[in-house]
């Protein structure tokens, strides 16, 4: 898939605030400060689509993107971070489930995850949580680069070896780095597969 336009729509906290829901979505998400903004920028070859900060939980709306006039790209916020107030945790874990489980628009949900970690029990308990809510959805572990290959296999294995604990079968895997331009092709690939 080629990019050819990718343009900024809307930015919002309610669900009912969102576009028609009558093109596809694909949604984004993943801890705070896991390169999201970064992978958006990487992926539309745009550097500042969306926003990045070196503060984590810079994004905290629904923030639609339209990709050749054909599908949107969202982004939403980061899950987990703990500088945020409860009442903000709240209101962010309530709208971003509300999107999550009512959007019919949305075609899959790009759940991103720092290939450098072993797996964290926030991003266990979310993937288990759209897995048990039947939300389609796929992995993309960010930050490949910063790992050598024997490293990031080993990592890689013993995350596999986590889920398969409780999974039948592994979700859609796949491999970024925005630094190294690493992964757009194989992402947009993903995309243009569930699109046809």
């Amino acid at each position: 898939m080629k990019i050819k336009t990718a343009r900024f729509v809307i930015s919002n906290t309610e669900v009912d605030k969102c576009p028609s829901p009558v093109l596809p979505e694909f949604a984004f998400i993943g801890r705070s400060n896991v390169g999201k903004s970064s992978l958006i920028n990487m992926i539309t070859d745009q550097n500042k689509l969306a926003k990045i900060s070196a503060r984590p939980g810079k994004t905290q709306c629904i923030n639609h993107f339209i990709i050749n006039d054909e599908w949107y790209l969202v982004d939403l916020p980061g899950y987990g971070f703990a500088r945020n107030s409860k009442s903000a945790r709240e209101k962010f874990e309530s709208f971003i489930s509300e999107y999550i489980l009512k959007r019919e628009s949305l075609n899959c949900l790009f759940i991103l995850i720092d290939s450098r970690l072993k797996m964290q029990k926030i991003d266990e308990e979310f993937i288990t949580w759209v897995g048990n809510s039947q939300i389609p959805f796929a992995l993309i572990f960010t930050k490949t680069d910063k790992l050598n290959k024997k490293q990031l296999a080993v990592n890689i294995s013993l995350y596999k070896k986590e889920l398969l604990k409780t999974w039948d079968e592994l979700p859609k895997l796949l491999y970024s780095s925005s630094l190294a331009k690493l992964g757009r092709e194989d992402i947009l690939s993903y995309i243009d597969c569930i699109l046809k």
